[in-house]
């Protein structure tokens, strides 16, 4: 199959070492979980045989009507419009027993950030929306003026990680007393006009954090990252690999916290057991980070953060 080279379109990050851990075996198994613009997708694929299969799970339509022209007349391509939540009920209804591979690049595709109308950004201005499944009602929109102060106070602490929002909490309220906050550039505003000379002048975005809670309450990221990491482990053959990289802190410590336990024994260090089997073995000891060079190419590699297991 003669493609286009998707990395024109999208850089993946971390693409070399995610293809490395995964381990592709040619006739095996895999799935994608954030299929985006297939930057990884398109790598997995390219390793696999006629008898390969590849699955890709993308809850955004703009990014499954993209794949489609690449990959829809690909027989061991599945596209599937769905939150990589429902892993297990795709793979239940395709009649897959196990797959030998599972990749979740996880948070906000490039493309979604470049989209003005997709409201995820900062820079660019726009209705504010940062829903990932355009069909779901919540939106930044409803968050941003609906939420009452105790509401918007835990989501900027919880996944903003801002620890005294209290100033900026107070400004939005405060300019939703005469006027709703419609646009992204709007709550760039009252935001910057609420924390304080110092951090305006820091290197990092003042508003970039309050984007970053907004955006996972909309979307829901960190709990379904939970329900992600419990339906795996039923979903893999022997020797299978998981690959997932994370954009931050709170992501990292979930996909930490899962591998270490799964990689771990169940039973009290003083009781003494023979031959106890542990279903994973780590691949990666620490996180794997992005080189000098592709950071320099894509600034947006800069936190990202790859961790693998494997299935014994």
């Amino acid at each position: 199959m003669n493609l286009t080279n998707l990395s024109n379109i999208h850089t993946p990050v971390l693409l070399e070492e995610s293809i490395r851990f995964l381990n592709i075996n040619a006739n095996g198994t895999y799935v994608d979980c954030t299929a985006g613009r297939g930057g990884h997708a398109q790598n997995i694929l390219a390793k696999l045989g006629s008898n390969g299969r590849l699955i890709c799970l993308d809850n955004d339509q703009v990014a499954i009507d993209f794949l489609t022209t690449y990959f829809n007349h690909d027989a061991r391509v599945k596209l599937i419009k769905t939150n990589f939540t429902n892993l297990g009920n795709v793979l239940k209804e395709l009649k897959i027993n196990g797959v030998d591979g599972v990749l979740a690049d996880l948070g906000v595709s490039s493309p979604m950030f470049d989209d003005a109308s997709r409201g995820f950004s900062y820079h660019l201005d726009s209705k504010l929306d940062m829903r990932m499944d355009q069909t779901q009602k919540l939106n930044a929109h409803f968050v941003v003026n609906k939420y009452d102060a105790k509401q918007l106070t835990s989501i900027f602490k919880q996944y903003g990680e801002i620890a005294n929002p209290r100033n900026v909490v107070n400004a939005i309220l405060k300019y939703r007393k005469k006027n709703s906050i419609d646009t992204t550039l709007q709550l760039v505003d009252v935001i910057k006009g609420a924390v304080g000379k110092p951090t305006l002048f820091k290197k990092k975005h003042p508003a970039r954090n309050y984007f970053q809670a907004i955006r996972i309450e909309v979307n829901n990221e960190l709990d379904n990252l939970i329900k992600l990491l419990n339906t795996i482990p039923s979903t893999l053959n022997h020797g299978a690999r998981v690959v997932i990289i994370s954009f931050h802190s709170l992501e990292d410590r979930i996909v930490k916290q899962a591998f270490q336990k799964w990689t771990s024994s169940n039973i009290p260090k003083e009781v003494p057991v023979l031959n106890e089997v542990i279903d994973f073995k780590e691949v990666t000891h620490k996180p794997v980070l992005a080189t000098n060079d592709e950071i320099n190419n894509n600034l947006r590699a800069r936190s990202a953060k790859l961790r693998a297991v494997m299935k014994n």
